[in-house]
Formats: structure tokens, sequence, C-alpha cells
């Protein structure tokens, strides 16, 4: 049986302005926040004990996710009074976990619909020190890159580089040994990826990777965020968070929480996530974008591929898309 940490305490600096008042990990995707796709796939894995590890707006994810029985699951929250890098907040929040069980580590950032039940066997099977998921990208130059021997062990953790050795990279999900855990320094802002992991590499500990192409995705900015939303409307990454959820409406082209209203001769498209109690106005059209809880799409309005905030209103006259929408501003989302 394994547990898990979530990273949920980055500031969302790429996701502004959407993160302004949000967290990135409370953002609303698919109707849902990004966390709760993750408890999701957590829970797939037969996860049920699991730490959110926070700083940024931490305040926000205690009501809203309690004590996770909603779920099926024990939450536990280790707060960081300042950042302590993506290694620190590991060694933090282990300290509310059982260190004899395997350790998976989610990272905020990421959607990701792999198998991580075999991920964790694999682990577990190998005695590995680290397994983690890697995937396939046609581009590489933007991640750390990670090639592996014919044994799937891990012989290099490179940085972002130019012209990559390989186009397999680290897609953010790992299982540790709680003892690789216990040797990273307490209470320090330490980078598990540009530290840890190069360190375990050079030091010959068994450090495993598991290739899987499954649907992935680095959701940290708007144009990825609205494309994750998207593609989970779709089907094309795992749904699995919206089973049993209340809703009005759901098709390809969109789906509406309980409580949403969309007005006859309202046309709703393109795979767009319609939040609770939201409303979309006669005539208007929304276009493979997220309508926030709460919010109200004027008769008449057009956006296409926009963000429009939780209890915000789209007024009539409003034809925009790449847009971050609320009541007090139209925000370009360009460059993408």
């Amino acid at each position: 049986m394994a547990q898990a940490i979530l990273l949920v305490g980055g500031f969302g600096t790429r996701l502004m302005p959407l993160t302004g008042t949000v967290p990135k990990p409370m953002l609303p995707i698919a109707g849902l926040p990004v966390t709760e796709h993750q408890l999701a796939m957590a829970k797939r894995a037969g996860i049920t004990s699991l730490v959110l590890a926070t700083s940024y707006l931490s305040e926000v994810f205690i009501p809203y996710f309690g004590d996770g029985s909603k779920w099926g699951m024990k939450l536990q929250y280790a707060v960081e009074e300042e950042p302590l890098g993506t290694g620190g907040a590991i060694r933090n929040a282990a300290q509310l976990l059982n260190k004899s069980e395997s350790i998976v580590i989610f990272n905020g950032d990421v959607l990701s619909s792999h198998d991580l039940s075999k991920q964790i066997k694999m682990h577990e099977s190998l005695g590995a020190d680290v397994t983690m998921h890697l995937t396939h990208v046609a581009d590489a130059r933007a991640f750390g890159c990670v090639p592996i021997d014919d044994e799937g062990r891990v012989t290099a953790f490179l940085e972002k580089m130019e012209k990559p050795v390989t186009n397999t990279i680290n897609a953010g999900c790992y299982v540790f040994n709680p003892l690789i855990i216990d040797s990273i320094p307490e209470g320090k802002v330490v980078s598990v990826e540009r530290e840890i992991f190069p360190q375990l590499v050079a030091n010959g500990q068994a450090i495993y990777g598991m290739v899987d192409d499954s649907y992935w995705l680095d959701i940290g900015t708007p144009k990825a965020l609205l494309q994750s939303s998207v593609d989970l409307v779709r089907g094309l990454a795992n749904p699995g968070a919206l089973e049993g959820i209340p809703l009005v409406h759901r098709s390809a082209e969109y789906i509406a929480h309980e409580g949403a209203v969309v007005e006859p001769g309202a046309i709703v498209t393109g795979g767009s996530a319609i939040g609770r109690g939201a409303h979309v106005g006669v005539g208007a059209l929304v276009d493979g974008s997220i309508v926030s809880e709460g919010a109200t799409v004027m008769p008449g309005a057009k956006i296409r591929n926009c963000f429009v905030a939780a209890h915000s209103t789209v007024a009539s006259q409003l034809d925009v898309e790449d847009s971050f929408i609320s009541n007090d501003e139209v925000v370009s989302l360009l460059p993408l």
C-alpha cells in the first residue's frame, strides 16, 4: 500500500492573472479544482492517505477538501511558512506519513492519466530508491531530459537544453523509498529535480523510470489549463473525478454542473465547462472556455478560449477570445 504527497505550494506565476486570488491547484478544469482530479487519480491507484504540501494561499484548501472523507481518503496538510522548493516540501510533508510504506509524489502542475498502479508495482518489485514517470514529447527543449538504459534505470538527469539527447522527459510523478526522503535536508530550500535526483544518479542509487505515453500535460500556462479542461470534457484525459458528480449536461461539446443554466438559443461548444450555479444567457456563445462557479454570461455575449472568474459577469456586448474575464477586467491571455 502506498501513500502520497501532492505538491500544491507554488505561486502559479505563469498562470497570472488567473492565480491572483485563487491558487493554481484550486483553479477549475472541467468544473472541478485541479487538485480534485489528482485526488481521483490517487484513489484509482489505491492511495487513501495523502498530504497536501501547501504554502501560497493555503487557507483555501481546507474548507474545500477538509479531512478527505468525502473522497474516502485521509487528507492532511503540511503548510510551509516559507516556500521550501520541491525537495524541502517533500521532506516537510513526509513527517506526517508512515515511513514503512512507499510514498508517491504528485506535482501540482501536471494532469496525467498514466498507470500509477503499474508505477508503484514496478517500484516495489525492483526495490528501487525512486521510480519516476517518464513520457515522450515532440520537443524536449522546455523539459528536463531523462535517459534510461535497457533495464529502465536512469543514467542521467539533465536540465533543459537546446539540443536534447532524448525526448524522454521527467513527467513529474515519483515513487520514493521513504529512506531517500529522510536524506533530504530538513527546513532548507531544496529542489528535487535540480539537486536531489542528479546527486542520487551520481551516487549510483537505484533510480528507475517507467515510460508511459498516456495523456499528460503541464498545465502551468493559461493555454494549457484551458486545454486540459477541454480534454477532460471530451474524454481525452481520464475524467474519473467527474463520476458521481451531479451534472445537468454532459457531452463532448460541454458539461454543466449542478445548478447551471444554459438558456435556449445559447451555443456552448468546443469542450467548454460551465461551473455550478453559472448562467449562460439567450444567444450567448461559449466556445472552448471555462465559466467558473456562479458566473454569468449575459445574453448575446461571445467568448472563445476564455477563462471567466467565479461569480463574474460577462457583459452582453463583449466579443472576445483568449482572455481572462472578471467583473472589473478583461485581460488578454496572449501570447499563450
